[in-house]
């Protein structure tokens, strides 16, 4: 084996995964449709808000893009880093995976093993039986999502908690284990296990996060309806050695790419072997219930609308481009109808386009 990785899909999650190994001195090739978005990324002239990219993309040297799926099989371990939607039954569309991996197949049975690392969030199962349909090709398909957030994936990459192996066998956990003890910064936990298991520990993971969130925002609004300050008493509970206090803060809830649909998902997962996943359920109403609480709240201290009210931002968090489950944009929205004069502080490019899109 040589020391290049392809990965296959090389948007925000992809092109920082394949800057940070090549930072660690592996061979990277990224492949992606776009021709344009190609061609700025070989120039070295793609702009991004995301932090360190834009630096390590102009000082690499072991990196070349390309829209050839093929030249991808000139290295025999591949990541791939593509969307999968959410369905309308609260699913994952796994379409765009499917067809990078039927036109492997139309590459026919490969004379060397290829490990094929899926990095993208997948429902429970789904790997498994992809596994048994690529293997007789001499695809090996394995199981690493990452737990990163927007606006520091760089930095969550080389300084995970701990990394999430699906393997399909020891070799692939092998492999991909001495892949994340090279990035790594940090000395993350490795969890091995099997493909299924994987896939369900990664949305439960942030199932938990989610619930964690609601729950804080539930004290909270209790503790401010009897004048109790709401982080004295979530710091409290946080100090306990068992619970901790990260997502134990009063504010806003939680919103944006994975959080919200990976808790819907859970639910649904659940559904489909007979189990009612009702901390999913309520952790989804306790996010809505503690939105309308604050607008709720804030019309009650607020009763003057002529006031221009000031929002320093509409997406999911402060320090993220993303307006996608927004509770910060809901709320800003809400007091519009409501006939409030909302101005809006934060004048980033790309937040901007995507109001113009959504309205």
């Amino acid at each position: 084996m040589n020391n290049g990785i392809s990965i296959i899909g090389v948007g925000k999650l992809g092109l920082c995964l394949g800057l940070n190994l090549e930072r660690k001195g592996y061979n990277i090739l990224g492949v992606d449709l776009s021709e344009e978005y190609i061609n700025l990324l070989n120039n070295k002239e793609y702009k991004t808000e995301e932090p360190y990219v834009e630096e390590y993309l102009k000082n690499s040297k072991n990196i070349l893009f390309t829209t050839d799926l093929k030249k991808s099989l000139e290295n025999d371990v591949l990541f791939i880093v593509v969307q999968t939607p959410s369905t309308t039954d609260w699913q994952y569309d796994h379409s765009n995976i499917d067809k990078i991996c039927n036109t492997f197949i139309s590459f026919g049975v490969q004379k060397t093993r290829k490990d094929l690392i899926i990095n993208s969030t997948t429902f429970p199962e789904y790997c498994e039986k992809l596994h048994e349909k690529m293997v007789k090709y001499n695809f090996h398909i394995s199981y690493n999502p990452e737990f990163i957030a927007q606006g520091s994936i760089i930095k969550d990459q080389i300084n995970c908690d701990n990394v999430l192996i699906g393997e399909c066998d020891i070799m692939a956990g092998n492999l991909i284990q001495s892949i994340y003890e090279n990035m790594c910064e940090s000395n993350p936990i490795m969890n091995r296990m099997s493909l299924t298991e994987a896939e369900l520990t990664k949305i439960a993971v942030n199932c938990f996060l989610t619930t964690k969130i609601s729950y804080a925002n539930m004290i909270g609004d209790i503790a401010e309806r009897l004048n109790c300050d709401s982080n004295t008493i979530l710091n409290a509970v946080g100090s306990d050695s068992r619970i901790g206090v990260k997502y134990l803060k009063h504010g806003f809830g939680f919103g944006g790419p994975c959080f919200p649909r990976d808790n819907r998902a859970l639910s649904n997962c659940a559904s489909k072997v007979g189990i009612d996943a009702v901390i999913s359920k309520a952790t989804d109403e306790m996010n809505n219930k503690h939105l309308e609480y604050q607008i709720e709240n804030f019309v009650k201290n607020n009763p003057n609308k002529d006031n221009e009210v000031e929002i320093e931002y509409v997406t999911y968090k402060k320090d993220s481009t993303i307006i996608e489950e927004s509770q910060q944009l809901r709320f800003a929205v809400r007091l519009k109808e409501l006939g409030y004069k909302i101005k809006l502080l934060d004048n980033r490019v790309e937040v901007i386009k995507q109001l113009n899109n959504m309205l």
